[in-house]
Formats: C-alpha cells, structure tokens, sequence
C-alpha cells in the first residue's frame, strides 16, 4: 500500500510562476507515485493578481490539487499552519512556490523519512544572490536569537520542510499559539531530524514579497515565543540605573552641605534626564511586545479564516 504525502505551498501573487512551480513540482511526484500517493495543497494568501484564477483552472484538471483560498492576507506562517491543519497525509512537505526551493529535493526528503527521521530541514549552502543589508541583517538576529534563547536555530535554516504524521497531529492538537515561529517550534520539539544542504535558485518570476517590516514582525515573533531575557534585561538594567540613581542622589546631597558654591549642573541634569527617559520607554517598549503577544492569545481570535476551499471532500470541516 502506497504511503500518503501533501505538498503545501504558501502562494502570494505568484500569477508569473504557478504554473512553471506546477509543472515542476508535478514531473518530481509523478516520478515517485509507485511509492507515494500525492496531493497539492495551494494555500493562496489573498492575492490579488489572478494567482487563485490559475490554480482553479488547475484544480478543475488535476483533481489531486487543492486550494485553501484566505479571505485576507494573513501571512506566510498561517498559510503554513492551514496547510498543516488541512492535512491527512502520512507525510507533509512545505515548500515556496518561487521555485527557489528546488522541488527535485524531495526524493532525498523522503528517503531520510523512511530512515525514521519525523522532521528533514534543509539549510541553504550559498546566499550570495541575497541582497548585502538582508544577509547581514539575517545573520545578526540569529545569533542574538541563538544567545538569547535555549533552542539552538541554524541561521541557513528555510522553510523548505518535510515532517511526519506524529508532527502534524501535534500542531493541529496541541500547539495553537498566534505568533507563529515555526522555525523555532520545530528545534523545540525534540523530533528525530536531520538537515539537508540545497543551492537557493534565483526565482523564476516576479519578486520577493517579504518587505522589511514583515521582516521585522517576523524577527520579533522569533524572539517574543522563544525567549524571556529581554525582560529579565530589563529588569537588571532598571536595577543597576535606580543603583546608579541613587548613588548620585547621595553624592549630590553631600557637595550640598560641604560646599558653599553648588554648580547649577544643568548639562548634566538634562543628559541624565534624557538617557533615564529613553532607555525607561525602549523597554517599556519590550514589555509592551510581550503584553501584546499575550493579548493575542486572550482575544482568542481564528488563526486565519478561509473564504474557499478547492477539491476538499464535502465532510472537511473548517479550522
């Protein structure tokens, strides 16, 4: 009996390229269909250039390829987790639909999953078609992340996944958190798991639609779910500035009674005022993240809602 697998594909705008990412993706599963009985999971991030036009046609033909269509943009890592929800495979591989992700992978993927591996991570061997300010930009949060956090994250790690059954019912049952890091959710977890290297391809169309502030965002979920130090900073950083407060408190009161003539010390007053004032709302700032995170989780809102589903059986019921 031929095991299951479900490639989910976040797509956003890709109206340039689906059908190449399609086709390509299509000729390296037909290739392993003796031993995997395959499906496509489109999962369309409300585009808004003809892209879920494409896949229906698609999906009208290849009745093994199914669309989860948003009804707004909710971003890269909800598309990922709607294709996690949706799935019933034995096996499930994520993967970008810009082809940078090269689908010809998959074969080895899944031969490190016959050897009992539950998560196969692929890390990117060269990134010199990044732009300079994103690679350094990149490298630099990794390794704030990796000194601040207890889960160790490869800096080349992608998206570009496979993980098993026993993964997947995990997220669907147990972890449900709002500010998704799934790059970090899968080192804390603890499953079997091996990397394999790839060469990141250029894109076959279009452009990049992760701007600097998703990035951000992006950055801030990373460090916000997997590490506390910033509040302890916080803390140790209050202590020694109330500590060097009041040292400067008694030194003030004693040239107030020894000397005669106490300088004004205007200079010094504002630029402690100013320096005090700032570093106080920059970790306000840092409080109120992680006050904002927990609010996300109180309000208890959907994760994302759908607005249409292609080529799901009748019975499928939404998340």
């Amino acid at each position: 009996m031929r095991r299951t697998i479900t490639i989910v594909s976040p797509v956003y705008n890709e109206c340039e390229i689906i059908t190449t990412f399609y086709a390509e993706l299509k000729k390296v599963l037909d290739a392993i269909a003796d031993s995997y009985e395959s499906t496509i999971c489109f999962v369309v991030d409300r585009s808004t250039d003809g892209t879920l036009d494409i896949l229906r046609d698609i999906a009208r033909v290849d009745r093994s390829v199914r669309v989860i269509a948003m009804t707004g943009r909710f971003g890269h890592q909800m598309c990922l987790l709607a294709g996690i929800d949706y799935s019933d495979s034995d096996v499930l591989i994520m993967l970008d639909s810009d082809l940078q992700h090269p689908p010809d992978l998959i074969p080895i993927m899944l031969r490190y999953y016959e050897e009992g591996y539950d998560v196969v991570y692929t890390i990117r061997e060269d990134t010199n078609d990044v732009h300079f300010a994103k690679r350094v930009a990149s490298k630099l949060f990794y390794r704030l992340l990796n000194q601040i956090s207890q889960v160790p994250i490869n800096e080349n790690a992608a998206d570009f996944r496979l993980i098993s059954r026993r993964v997947v019912k995990v997220f669907q049952k147990r972890i449900r958190e709002r500010n998704l890091f799934l790059r970090g959710f899968f080192e804390w977890m603890g499953f079997r798991s091996i990397a394999v290297p790839f060469k990141v391809r250029k894109r076959a169309g279009g452009f990049s639609k992760y701007s600097f502030t998703r990035m951000f965002r992006f950055a801030l979920d990373g460090v916000i779910s997997f590490s506390k130090q910033p509040l302890r900073a916080a803390t140790v950083f209050g202590l020694l500035i109330a500590l060097f407060g009041f040292l400067l408190s008694f030194v003030t009161a004693v040239q107030y009674f020894i000397f005669s003539s106490f300088p004004s010390g205007w200079t010094t007053l504002v630029v402690l005022m100013s320096i005090f004032s700032g570093t106080q709302l920059v970790f306000l700032g840092v409080i109120g993240e992680y006050i904002g995170a927990i609010f996300d989780e109180v309000k208890a809102r959907p994760h994302y809602i759908i607005d249409e589903l292609i080529n799901f059986n009748e019975n499928t019921e939404e998340n």
